[in-house]
C-alpha cells in the first residue's frame, strides 16, 4: 500500500514522525513485511534516532551545524539564502530513504528508536514523505 504524508517543519531541526508512520502501518491491515519511506526534497532528510532524551536530538543538530556551517565562502549555490547549500550538503550526508521491518502489524523499531524528519532549512514549506507498506 502506498501513502503520502505531508508534514510541516517551521524551523531547522528533528521532528518525530514515528506516530504518523505507525498509524499508516496500522491502517494498511498488513502484519509482516517492510515499510519504506522516501522524502521528496533535497534540503531535508529522514533519520532513525533516539526518541527518549531530547538532548540527543539537540546534540545531533549542533554537531551537523558545526560540520556544515552556513556562509562558507566556497559555496556558489546561494540563491535561496545562506542555509541553502548547507541544507543540500546535510541532506546528502544523511538519508533520503529508510526501511523499517514490520512485525505483528507494527513497526519493528527498537525501544528507544523513532523516525524523524530532519529539516535542514531555517524556513521551509510542506515536506512530502512517501510511505510504502509491503507485505502480508
Amino acid at each position: 500500500m502506498n501513502f503520502s504524508l505531508t508534514l510541516s517543519a517551521d524551523r531547522q531541526g528533528l521532528y518525530d514522525i514515528t506516530h504518523k508512520v505507525a498509524e499508516l502501518v496500522q491502517s494498511s491491515g498488513k502484519n509482516e513485511g517492510l515499510v519504506t519511506l522516501f522524502i521528496r526534497h533535497t534540503s531535508a532528510s529522514l533519520l532513525i534516532q533516539e526518541n527518549a532524551d531530547p538532548s540527543a536530538r539537540q546534540d545531533l543538530e549542533s554537531w551537523l551545524n558545526r560540520l556544515v556551517p552556513e556562509d562558507d565562502e566556497l559555496y556558489t549555490h546561494t540563491s535561496e539564502g545562506p542555509d541553502d547549500m548547507p541544507a543540500h550538503i546535510k541532506s546528502a550526508l544523511t538519508a533520503t530513504s529508510l526501511s523499517v521491518p514490520m512485525r505483528d502489524g507494527r513497526l519493528a523499531l527498537g525501544t528507544w528508536q523513532g523516525i524523524f524528519l530532519w529539516e535542514h532549512r531555517h524556513r521551509s514549506g510542506p515536506r512530502e514523505v512517501l510511505v510504502n507498506v509491503i507485505g502480508g
